[in-house]
């Protein structure tokens, strides 16, 4: 099964952009969650995605509730800088789905109390409001890639001018 990651209201399409790469490179399934504060018609979008969109499996949703209605009793997980436990003492079962809220304000505070316990955190220094969304889904997704021993994926990589 491949990796779900869902980002909810993203807002920057070349984060979103950047995601898209990540899943691609990943086989990682997409999951955007409107409204969007984008058009996936974006230009910036698209550059910063560059031509891995056919690579890409990306699924969308109108709002919140509809994703929920459609994945809400599968495992999920909140990543969120409100969360008490670390994204790396997490064991990801592999049917899960990892939330990502938007830029600007992350995952609602009210889901985030309803599940409390599947909340996930990157750790910061003290005073950092948080990282980019690129590169905490990229986190994340390794991580989990990394429990599943990088199954599917290329491991080794090979130099063109010299032999090894």
């Amino acid at each position: 099964m491949p990796l779900n990651i869902v980002l909810v209201e993203p807002e920057i399409p070349q984060n979103t952009g950047n995601i898209v790469r990540t899943c691609a490179a990943t086989g990682a399934v997409l999951h955007l969650v409107g409204p969007l504060g984008f058009s996936i018609e974006d230009r910036y979008l698209k550059r910063a995605g560059l031509d891995y969109w056919e690579e890409a499996q990306i699924k969308y949703y109108d709002s919140l509730q509809d994703f929920l209605k459609q994945h809400g009793e599968g495992r999920l997980y909140y990543s969120t800088t409100k969360a008490v436990h670390n994204y790396c003492d997490v064991t990801y079962e592999e049917d899960c789905f990892i939330l990502f809220g938007k830029e600007t304000a992350g995952l609602p505070e009210e889901l985030l109390k309803d599940n409390r316990e599947t909340c996930i955190r990157i750790p910061m220094k003290e005073g950092i409001r948080s990282l980019n969304l690129s590169n905490s889904v990229a986190i994340v997704v390794y991580e989990t890639l990394r429990q599943r021993k990088f199954e599917n994926l290329k491991t080794e990589g090979k130099m063109v001018k010299y032999n090894w």
